[in-house]
C-alpha cells in the first residue's frame, strides 16, 4: 500500500485535483473494487458512492453483464474505424436505440468518447449548420454562468465557472455568458439571455447551450418555465438550442432525458456518462431531423470532424447492454421514487438544522446548501470551508459525495446509482444528519 501511494505521487497527475494536496497526503483513497452502490478501498474500508463516482455509474458497480458483453465484442471485433463511412453493427444498433428513446424529432447520432468531446462537437455542428447555408457570421455561442460543459477547447470556453479558465484561459473566441437562474429567477435570467443576444447581434449567434439541471454548478434546478421561455427566445432570434444532458441523460432525473421534464424539443442533445454507466468511454450528440436534413443536403464532401474512437464497437456494445439493464430493471422510475425520498429527507434536515439553507433535487440528482443565516441567505465566510468540512465528515462516516464552493457558496451534491434502494437512501440521510450536526457543533 505504501509503495502504491509513492508511485501515485511520483507518476500519476490526477485530473481536477490539487497537485500540492496529492504530494503532501497522497491519494485520498485507492479504490480496490465496486459492488452496487459501494466502493471498497485497498485497506478494506467500504464507502457508499453517493456521487456515482462522476455522476455516471447509473446501473451501479460490478455489473458482470457489461463486462461479459465487452469481452464478447473484443473477441469478435475489438476496434474498427467509422471514418470514410466504414461501419459496424453495435454502433448502428445503438444509434437506432438512442433515437428510439430520445425526444421526438431527434433521430441522428454522432458518437464521441465523452462529454467534453460531445459539447465541442455540438458547437462545431452548430457553426457548420449555419455556414453551409451561407450564414458565415453566425459563430457565437451563448452559455450560462455556473454552467459546466467540459474541459476541451470549446467546452471549457462555454463553461461558466471561471475557475476552469484559470489553467490555460478560454481557448475559443465568440462565447458569451448570460445570467443563470440560480438566485436570479426565471424573469431576470430570460431578460439577461435576451439582452446578451441583442448586444451581440442575433445574426452573429449560432447556438445557446444549457443544462436541464446545472450539475457541477451546484445541482441548480430551474423553474418549470425557464427552459420553455429560453426555447421561445431561441426561436424568436433564429438560434439553435443545444441541451447538455451529459449528467442528466439516461434516467438520472427520473426521466430518460432531463429535458422531458420541460416538454420542449431542442435542436441537439449532448450525452455521455450514463450511456455506458462509466464502464467504458462513450458520448455523443443527438441531432434533430431538421439539422440532419440540412447536413444531408448541403454539407458537401467530407465532414472533417471525428475522433479515433467515435462509434467504438466495444463501447457501443456496452452502451446497448447498459440501456437494456436500465429499461429491464425499471431504473428510470426507481430514480424518480428514490429521488423523491432523498429530497424529502433533505427537506426534513432543512426544518431541523439552522445552517441548512436551500435544498433541491430532480430524480437522483440533489444538493444541500449551507448558510449562516437562512432569513437572508447570508453565506459563511469562505475560509470556514463549511461544505468541505461536511464532505470530510461524511467521508469519515463512509459516504462519498462532492462539494461545490465556486463564488463563495457551500453546496454538497448527491447523485447515487439509480439502483439505490429505500434502506440505502435512509442510511445516507442518517449519516448526513450526523455529519452536518458534527460540523454545526464545530462552528459553534
Amino acid at each position: 500500500m505504501k509503495n502504491l501511494v509513492e508511485l501515485d505521487k511520483n507518476h500519476f497527475i490526477h485530473p481536477t485535483s490539487s497537485i500540492q494536496q496529492q504530494q503532501e497526503y497522497g491519494p485520498k483513497i485507492i479504490v480496490e473494487k465496486g459492488d452496487g452502490i459501494f466502493l471498497t478501498d485497498k485497506e478494506g474500508n467500504v464507502f457508499i458512492d453517493a456521487m456515482s463516482s462522476l455522476w455516471n455509474v447509473n446501473v451501479g458497480h460490478g455489473r458482470k453483464e457489461l463486462a461479459e458483453v465487452a469481452k464478447q465484442q473484443m473477441e469478435k471485433l475489438a476496434f474498427s474505424s467509422a471514418f470514410s463511412t466504414f461501419s459496424h453493427e453495435p454502433a448502428i444498433l445503438l444509434a437506432e436505440k438512442i433515437a428510439s428513446i430520445a425526444p421526438e424529432g431527434l433521430n441522428a447520432i454522432f458518437f464521441t468518447s465523452g462529454g467534453s468531446e460531445s459539447n465541442d462537437t455540438a458547437i462545431k455542428i452548430a457553426r457548420h449548420y449555419w455556414r453551409i447555408q451561407g450564414d458565415t457570421q453566425k459563430k457565437k455561442i451563448v452559455a450560462l454562468k455556473r454552467g459546466y460543459h467540459g474541459v476541451a477547447a470549446a467546452s471549457t470556453s462555454a463553461t461558466g465557472i471561471p475557475e476552469f479558465w484559470s489553467m490555460a484561459g478560454r481557448l475559443m473566441e465568440h462565447v458569451v455568458h448570460a445570467e443563470t437562474h440560480y438566485m436570479k429567477g426565471t424573469q431576470i435570467a430570460i431578460q439577461s439571455l435576451r439582452e446578451i443576444i441583442e448586444q451581440e447581434g442575433p445574426e452573429n449567434i449560432a447556438a445557446f447551450i444549457v443544462e436541464p439541471v446545472q450539475g457541477a454548478g451546484g445541482v441548480i434546478v430551474p423553474s418549470e418555465d425557464y427552459l420553455i421561455e429560453a426555447r421561445k427566445v431561441c426561436n424568436e432570434y433564429d438560434i439553435l438550442m443545444i441541451v447538455d444532458e451529459v449528467i442528466t441523460g439516461f434516467g438520472r432525473t427520473g426521466k430518460m432525458f432531463g429535458i422531458e421534464h420541460f416538454n420542449l424539443q431542442p435542436d441537439m442533445i449532448t450525452f455521455a456518462k450514463g450511456i455506458t454507466s462509466g464502464y467504458i468511454q462513450l458520448g455523443g450528440v443527438i441531432i434533430s431531423d431538421h439539422i440532419h436534413e440540412v447536413l444531408k443536403e448541403k454539407s458537401k464532401g467530407t465532414l472533417f470532424h471525428g475522433y479515433t474512437y467515435s462509434g467504438h464497437p466495444v463501447a457501443t456494445a456496452v452502451g446497448l447492454k447498459n440501456l437494456e439493464i436500465i429499461e429491464r430493471e425499471g431504473l428510470v422510475e426507481n430514480a424518480r421514487v428514490m429521488g423523491n425520498r432523498l429530497l424529502k429527507g433533505f427537506q426534513k434536515l432543512q426544518e431541523e438544522i439552522d445552517i441548512v439553507g436551500d435544498v433541491r433535487g430532480l430524480g437522483l440528482l440533489g444538493a444541500i446548501e449551507f448558510v449562516q443565516d437562512r432569513s437572508n441567505h447570508q453565506r459563511f465566510a469562505p475560509e470556514l470551508q463549511v461544505a468541505v468540512k461536511v464532505i470530510e465528515a461524511l467521508h469519515q462516516r463512509g459516504i462519498i459525495c462532492r462539494p461545490v464552493t465556486y463564488e463563495g457558496v457551500d453546496i454538497i451534491c448527491f447523485a447515487p446509482p439509480l439502483i439505490i434502494n429505500q434502506y440505502q437512501v435512509d442510511t445516507i440521510l442518517e449519516r448526513l444528519q450526523d455529519a452536518i450536526l458534527d460540523v454545526r457543533k464545530q462552528l459553534g
